[in-house]
């Protein structure tokens, strides 16, 4: 089959989405597919792929985000689609590229992925100072609404995983099938920990091998909530030490750079982009901290877990989805004292059964092999029925 996803989350300075649809791509090619890429760039130009290309079309900058553009323009898109003559077709972007693809008049079925909760993302985290979360919901039900409108032109709606399936069938938003993510397994595991490392990372955090070593991974972004992990590490070191180390970066590092210059043992790194490095890092770590409850999948969470590395994450979302409770903590989520208790009560554990139990989950997280195939499998269905069902 060849696939064509217009996707405008796509950027070749992205972070979570770019590195997805690069490994979904040769994963394809692998098993005789190709996938074709049509994204928002700053002039129009192909990058061609052994897998396939990623077709960069000549869009406005995102206003908050330069590193993302937005598609506004339908002709050049349904143009590219005509030309390329697609098997399928993807969208995610629930604003312009919906109606876009939605819209073409191509034969070809068409899907709608969905990879994020804008309400969970943005709303929620808004006015939660001033409204409880059944009352936010209530108030953003024209949203769910909205996305109604467009996904009756698809002939198939999938969601990353069973947390935000759940969640938007939950508001009445049509979902037809969860297809979980998956990571490069093989390129994480246990057999990485680093003894020397950890004590290393400790140094850098001002503290001894005897220390316990929390991670934190992801965007500088308000949705991550680092704020509150910060706060939950200054109360759980109240009784223990505790280093934490945070990579990432975004639009929020002054602010969380000011946090933590307040907090003793907090170190920040920028975004690690060597995978080795990372990999060795996860697996030499004592447990990953994460405080996302709108996480609609955690990639991040599942990349720790194949490293053997304990979870501690909010009771809502997709960590919690597959935190497995031998080697993890869930806590209340947007609740810093209850993180900080869960911080506690992992560190409490017999590290050595704990271990164990983290080597164990290791091997069942899914790869993003199994992704794919069950994906394509699904598409290759789409496809045989030869009549689009939303048409």
């Amino acid at each position: 089959m060849h696939i064509v996803d217009v996707n405008e989350f796509y950027s070749p300075t992205g972070g979570g989405v770019r590195t997805y649809v690069d490994r979904k791509m040769t994963l394809m090619a692998e098993m005789g597919h190709q996938l074709t890429v049509i994204a928002p760039g700053r002039r129009d130009w192909i990058d061609d792929r052994p897998g396939g290309q990623v077709i960069y079309v000549k869009a406005p900058g995102m206003p908050f985000d330069r590193n993302y553009g937005l598609f506004w323009d339908a002709a050049p898109i349904h143009a590219l689609l005509d030309r390329l003559a697609p098997d399928l077709v993807e969208a995610s972007s629930p604003w312009r590229p919906a109606w876009i693809v939605g819209k073409w008049r191509g034969s070809a079925p068409r899907v709608f992925f969905m990879h994020n909760d804008n309400v969970a993302a943005y709303p929620m985290r808004w006015f939660e100072p001033f409204a409880d979360a059944e009352r936010i919901e209530r108030a953003f039900a024209w949203y769910s609404r909205y996305m109604n409108r467009f996904l009756g032109l698809y002939d198939a709606v999938l969601t990353n995983g069973p947390a935000l399936q759940k969640r938007l069938s939950a508001r009445g938003v049509r979902i037809d099938a969860a297809m979980p993510l998956g990571i490069e397994r093989a390129h994480f595991t246990p057999a990485l920990r680093d003894e020397g490392l950890r004590a290393s990372l400790l140094v850098e955090c001002g503290l001894g091998p005897e220390a316990r070593l929390l991670l934190g991974i992801g965007r500088f972004h308000p949705e991550k909530r680092w704020p509150l992990v910060i706060e939950a590490v200054r109360a759980a070191s109240r009784t223990r030490p505790i280093g934490l180390m945070l990579v990432g970066d975004g639009i929020e590092r002054r602010r969380i750079e000011r946090l933590a210059a307040g907090v003793p043992h907090i170190r920040l790194h920028r975004p690690l982009y060597d995978r080795n490095r990372l990999a060795a890092i996860m697996a030499s770590s004592d447990a990953l901290i994460h405080a996302s409850e709108a996480e609609p999948f955690g990639l991040v969470a599942s990349e720790a877990m194949a490293s053997g590395l304990p979870l501690i994450v909010p009771d809502t979302g997709g960590c919690a989805e597959i935190a497995d409770p031998r080697c993890a903590e869930l806590y209340r989520a947007r609740d810093a004292g209850a993180a900080a208790a869960a911080i506690g009560r992992l560190f409490d554990r017999d590290p050595a059964l704990l271990r164990r139990a983290a080597t164990v989950a290791a091997m069942r997280v899914r790869t993003d092999d199994e992704h794919v195939r069950e994906l394509m499998t699904y598409y290759e269905g789409l496809v045989a029925r030869g009549v689009r069902a939303a048409a």
